[in-house]
């Protein structure tokens, strides 16, 4: 079989259809190739509430990814690979790896938490963290190293590599998920993971057991969308983004109150989603993530967002959307975006799907 022409004919097909953004790049012995990704360029104006204002700008969100599928009988194995340039100094990096079996996925890729919430929030330009209120608030964690999940019949059960290093389970999540005929969206989920109760020790496992529990749900009205999430419980501090002393990224201290008990992390969001005509569609939402003791002043942090976006062409948007924080947010280092301070930012965007 001649690949090259293969690759040349979906090459062509693509830059005429307005269908959908994977290239097809064909079948060899029985395994259907494709390629995706999208090219984007993003500027903020960071105005924050102290300090001199800034300008930040980036296409390191940029990414590329590949994907193999076949059938061997009466099973379906596919593989996943992205990356984009969101590593240290824009270096190329690896978000997700994946093989899929069937309802079973390993690898790299999103965690429980993410999908508790990302498919039912209000869309969002702002690339730093999962949506500020929800249990999947902080970038940092969202795609642990190693991750298994098994999905069927809307029920979704996660394990992952836990955040505390020398914990004895997996970090677990179950989830369920609802959808009705008329577009609507309900999903509840468990979590559950060892919390280090001594982060400042390295020596010893010391830890205790949390559990959070989250409710998300989206509902459609023609061309308008709802978003609705709450959750509260414990050992979800680092997941959340938000936790003892604000938001310190990945640190066990988080989890904890000042006498060295696990803290209480509750957090909501609603937004609201509407498609003004084929090419513009706009977002309003509010998210907060509080805790019941801190080291801080205020204990919650709050974010609002709104954005308008524009579909120029097929595959090709621009975007503009205005934010309000509280307190400073801290996702994952990438490229030139440094920690969100808290003020207000105006970030602009276009992207470019392939």
């Amino acid at each position: 079989m001649l690949m090259k022409n293969k690759i040349a004919q979906a090459v062509i097909v693509a830059s005429l259809s307005s269908q959908g953004f994977a290239l097809e790049l064909g079948d060899f012995n029985g395994t259907q190739f494709s390629v995706g990704g999208y090219l984007k360029s993003e500027g903020v104006f960071n105005n924050p509430d102290e300090g001199s204002s800034t300008f930040e700008g980036s296409a390191s969100q940029s990414r590329l990814n590949f994907t193999t599928s076949r059938k061997e009988g009466d099973h379906s194995l596919k593989g996943f690979i992205e990356g984009d340039f969101r590593g240290s100094s824009s270096v190329f990096r690896l978000r997700h790896a994946t093989i899929t079996v069937d309802n079973l996925t390993i690898g790299q890729t999103w965690t429980g938490q993410f999908f508790a919430n990302a498919p039912f929030d209000t869309e969002m330009i702002n690339f730093y963290g999962t949506g500020i209120g929800t249990v999947s608030g902080n970038g940092a964690v969202v795609r642990p190293d190693l991750v298994v999940h098994y999905a069927k019949d809307g029920m979704r059960l996660t394990m992952q590599d836990p955040v505390y290093s020398n914990a004895s389970t997996p970090d677990l999540v179950a989830g369920y998920t609802h959808r009705t005929a008329e577009g609507h969206a309900f999903n509840v989920t468990a979590t559950g993971r060892d919390v280090d109760t001594t982060p400042s020790v390295t020596t010893d496992s010391e830890s205790k057991f949390g559990t959070t529990l989250s409710l998300a749900t989206k509902l459609k009205f023609g061309d308008t969308s709802v978003s609705l999430s709450g959750f509260s419980g414990k050992g979800a501090a680092i997941y959340a983004g938000w936790g003892y002393n604000g938001a310190a990224g990945t640190a066990g201290s988080s989890e904890l109150d000042g006498n060295g008990d696990l803290l209480t992390v509750s957090g909501f969001s609603a937004g609201i989603g509407h498609k003004v005509s084929d090419k513009l569609r706009v977002n309003l939402r509010y998210g907060q993530v509080t805790t019941d003791a801190s080291s801080l002043a205020d204990d919650t942090l709050k974010i609002t967002t709104a954005n308008m976006i524009y579909a120029y062409v097929p595959g090709l948007e621009f975007g503009l959307e205005l934010r309000d924080q509280s307190a400073a947010s801290n996702g994952a280092p990438s490229g030139n975006i440094a920690t969100r301070p808290a003020g207000q930012q105006v970030e602009v965007m276009a992207m470019y799907k392939f």
